[in-house]
């Protein structure tokens, strides 16, 4: 097998392993003061004037928010009825490209020396490295009481990892942040859930 055979057998074998992931786990910080006895009722998503400007993000945020808030407890409600609760979301997603020359002992990577064979000076070598492509995303809950207005639970999830914040992530990331609810619990803390095939 010659190098360029190599290589792309490396390339496929890391796409392929992202094409089947089973599981994420991310960092989730839960505060508030759910109402004892309270239940989770139905909701209504309440959009910030930026979201009402990228109606097509918005909608596809709320997508993925939809069924953490479902397997939370909570319901839809119906278009003519007013909400128990109001819910805002937030998402930042940021994707970075490392280059070898981040790493201050470069050399490692991408052009160092070493000695080879019987010589006894050193030599120089030029050798090509992958470096993966990094991904941070974060979502954001809150939940507010509609009447009062009061916020009653606000919960985030953060990923950074080498996956790309497609919707089975996101909608991952949005069931972790809610995983505990109603209960604040230690913040922060790592939550893995099971992504749907």
């Amino acid at each position: 097998m010659n190098r360029r055979q190599l290589c792309a057998a490396f390339v496929t074998a890391v796409l392929g392993g992202c094409a089947t992931i089973t599981s994420v786990t991310s960092d989730v910080s839960s505060f508030g003061e759910w109402p004892t006895g309270r239940q989770p009722g139905s909701y209504a998503f309440e959009r910030l004037p930026s979201q009402q400007a990228n109606a097509a993000e918005a909608q596809a945020l709320e997508a993925a928010a939809a069924k953490a808030l479902q397997k939370a407890g909570f319901v839809p409600a119906a278009s003519a009825a007013e909400p128990d609760v109001l819910v805002q979301l937030g998402a930042r997603f940021t994707r970075t490209l490392r280059s070898p020359w981040d790493d201050p002992l470069w050399w490692r990577g991408g052009f160092g020396r070493f000695r080879h064979g019987p010589w006894i000076g050193p030599s120089w070598s030029l050798a090509w490295q992958a470096e993966a492509t990094r991904y941070e995303s974060e979502v954001a809950v809150l939940l507010r009481d509609r009447a009062s207005g009061k916020p009653l639970y606000e919960t985030r999830a953060a990923l950074e990892s080498n996956l790309s914040a497609d919707a089975a992530v996101v909608g991952a990331l949005f069931e972790a942040a809610l995983v505990d609810f109603p209960r604040p619990a230690i913040s922060p803390r790592r939550v893995t859930v099971q992504v749907a095939p």
